[in-house]
């Protein structure tokens, strides 16, 4: 991208030279803009105007604080900060009848060119003799320096209608532009601004603040706030979704993992399984296309680098129970609190169910581990191996400050289908299992899948790689109604899984003598809503129907398995277990919520680990949920300040060859330009719209700040009007 920032006064044109410049760029099929700092147009005045173009869709539309090149209409200015964060060879245009060579010591490390298109302006009558308007003049000398012809900076004023002497000027100074290379080290402008300021081009008027302070007229103030983005409100995870976003946005991989890691150790992994509800309360929705936002997280967590920051070691020992998602995560956030952590999983390796239920197309092996062995770095103790019973957490209990129990949902929930063909049916996980260590096959085989989850996706699509002829869900309500991420269910689809939606097994027996079995169905119909707030199925009599299957997978969902508590035991509703033992005890995750997903198990261990640090020290850490009124709702953005950009989408292994693989078939953004498509929602992005159309120019950026002069504020709203999210509002005096 190419950035010129032109340094002008009111009347000469400075604007219109930024239109130019991006017109000429336009035309050549760039993204351009131009735009200036409208308070400052009165005649005389100092302004400021800005372009930009380059090859790819620009979003940006700040103003211009590091250009590549600037532009300088009137010398008097000349000294007044025009080199601030001009970067380090780039040229400086000053309209001046002096040589180039006359500001090399001012302006070392830069090149400079000159030419007097003050002059030139005034003989081809472009203006008057006391305001010239200069800014064809020096769009022909721009030509010279950025690399543009003649013929493409005549093309842009024919475009524009600028036509006769126009064009002449505009070649007389392409031809008068003198360069001088640059010379010596950059060096920092440290010219101070002078009290008194320059005069104008117009008597009388110089640029000065009015001397009435009319900020006594207003009856309304602007001021500015921070809201909630939807998405960081909705993360189970409590991720600052908008956060690792605005830097992704900046090409900032590194620090979009940093911010992350703050919440969640598993961003590489939720980038790939999350159902991302965040993208669906999106604000972008309402406009083009929710933001990529699972992609995005995949894109940090696989090519950012970033250190886990801890505190110091403390003597106090935490044993976590279950190597999902939540144990881990909670051993994590626990071992950065600085506390001695020991995980401790029944099964041969950790990782729960993200090892033993997520097939590797969706979720890779080694990205798994590398994930899990950031936690191990920081000091986790691992046991495998090892399941822990009621008397087992006694003794634990004994040998520890506290104990985190995570063993998430062991109660599978089963199907009535008769007493025949026991062989045939299994329950989802325990194939997915087998299936993810290489242990089963369905080679031939007619596959009914029941269900309508992530479980039942994983192991239908499974179940084709694994060599079945057929494979049909049936699932008892519509697709509306389905809990599996939306993608997974096309992705299925386009695979070739058939689903039969409303209907219900009843009953399953054997086919003759094939080995087969035929599996009885009948026909639903959705009634009112039930406890989940789904229409609740309702058989239609008479409706039953036969499918041919050698194997039935049953994926109804799973309960938790609470026997590991001594009698008499209640979970609280922060996930502290109230009953007969006396060391702090949390049940975390889905044994606690019952959620589902490795991102809200995730922020479950999260919060456990908190609440544990909380218990035994007094700190709290865990911040305040959101009020639903603090966030920002489409409705409260200005939408139509935004441009239209196409959702990225990350390529994908076509069906036909992904059906036989178990190799990832999602590649992954190539690039994070996909987040420059967040809104920011309620929070600054520094756009400086507020600044370039404040009309009385008493809202100033100093640094990251926006500072208003109130003493000159007549409190007109304007900046309130454009500000696109919702930052900056009005409030009665």
């Amino acid at each position: 991208m190419n950035e010129i920032r032109i340094h002008g006064r009111g009347g000469q044109g400075g604007v219109t030279l930024a239109k130019l410049i991006a017109t000429t760029r336009y035309l050549l099929g760039d993204s351009v803009q131009a735009f200036g700092i409208y308070a400052a147009e009165r005649s005389g005045a100092p302004l400021q105007a800005f372009c930009r173009y380059d090859t790819h869709p620009i979003t940006n539309r700040n103003l211009i604080y590091e250009p590549d090149h600037v532009v300088v209409l009137d010398p008097t200015l000349v000294g007044q900060g025009i080199s601030k964060g001009l970067k380090p060879g780039g040229w400086i245009l000053i309209n001046t009848d002096k040589p180039p060579e006359s500001y090399a010591e001012q302006f070392a490390g830069h090149r400079i060119a000159t030419v007097d298109a003050t002059s030139i302006a005034r003989k081809h009558k472009l203006g008057t003799q006391s305001v010239p308007i200069v800014n064809t003049a020096l769009v022909g000398a721009a030509a010279k320096l950025f690399g543009f012809t003649l013929d493409e900076v005549n093309a842009s004023l024919e475009h524009l209608g600028f036509l006769g002497n126009n064009l002449l000027a505009a070649r007389e100074a392409h031809e008068q532009t003198r360069i001088a290379e640059a010379v010596g080290v950059a060096k920092v402008d440290k010219i101070a601004v002078p009290r008194t300021r320059f005069r104008g081009l117009v008597d009388g008027n110089t640029g000065e603040r009015p001397r009435v302070r009319t900020g006594d007229w207003a009856t309304q103030t602007p001021h500015r706030q921070r809201r909630v983005p939807p998405c960081n409100h909705i993360c189970p995870a409590g991720n600052d979704v908008q956060g690792f976003l605005a830097e992704l946005a900046h090409d900032r991989a590194d620090a979009a993992l940093q911010i992350l890691l703050e919440t969640t150790p598993f961003p590489s992994i939720c980038g790939r399984v999350c159902p991302a509800p965040c993208m669906q309360v999106c604000n972008r929705i309402h406009l083009d296309g929710a933001v990529n936002v699972r992609e995005l997280e995949r894109y940090a967590g696989d090519h950012g680098r970033a250190e886990v920051q801890t505190r110091p070691d403390r003597e106090e020992k935490v044993a976590v129970i279950g190597s999902g998602p939540a144990g881990l995560a909670a051993a994590y956030h626990l071992r950065r609190l600085g506390y001695l952590v020991t995980l401790i999983e029944a099964g041969p390796s950790i990782g729960g169910v993200m090892r033993t239920g997520i097939p590797p197309y969706r979720l890779p092996r080694d990205v798994l581990d590398r994930e899990i062995q950031r936690i191990l770095d920081l000091g986790v103790v691992s046991i495998t191996g090892r399941r822990v019973d009621r008397q087992a957490l006694l003794a634990i209990s004994q040998d520890h400050d506290a104990v985190l129990v995570a063993t998430g949902l062991q109660e599978l929930r089963s199907l009535r289908l008769g007493s025949d063909g026991s062989d045939t049916v299994m329950q989802g996980i325990d194939f997915l299992d087998l299936a993810n260590r290489q242990r089963i096959r369905v080679d031939g085989e007619d596959v009914v899948v029941v269900g309508g989850g992530n479980t039942a996706f994983d192991a239908a699509r499974s179940s084709l790689r694994l060599g079945a002829k057929s494979v049909r869900m049936v699932y008892r309500r519509t697709r509306e109604e389905m809990p599996a991420i939306a993608e997974e269910i096309d992705e299925g689809i386009e695979e070739g899984v058939h689903i039969d939606f409303l209907t219900l097994p009843v009953q399953l027996h054997p086919h003759g003598d094939s080995g087969s079995h035929t599996l009885v169905c009948r026909r639903m119909e959705l009634g009112g809503p039930d406890d989940s707030g789904r229409r609740r199925p309702v058989e239609i009599p008479g409706s039953e129907f036969e499918i041919r299957c050698d194997r039935v997978l049953l994926a109804l969902g799973q309960s938790p398995e609470l026997s590991i508590f001594p009698e008499g035991t209640e979970v609280h509703a922060d996930g502290k277990v109230l009953g007969m033992l006396q060391t702090p005890v949390f049940a975390v995750g889905d044994l606690a919520t019952g959620d589902g997903t490795v991102t809200a198990a995730i922020g479950s261990g999260r919060r456990a680990a908190l609440h544990i640090h909380h218990t035994l020290t007094g700190e709290q850490l865990l911040a305040a949920p959101y009020a639903e009124q603090d966030v920002v709702g489409y409705e409260d953005m200005r939408m139509h300040l935004f441009q239209r950009c196409a959702k990225q989408e990350s390529p994908a292994l076509p069906p036909a060859e992904r059906r036989f693989t178990y190799e990832e078939i999602h590649e992954g953004l190539a690039d994070p330009s996909e987040a420059r498509r967040c809104l920011s929602c309620g929070v600054c992005n520094e756009c400086d719209r507020c600044v370039t159309y404040c009309p009385e120019g008493v809202l100033k950026r100093v640094g990251h700040e926006f500072v208003f002069d109130y003493s000159f504020c007549k409190g007109c709203g304007v900046c309130a009007a454009e500000c696109p999210r919702n930052v900056i509002y009005m409030s009665q005096l």
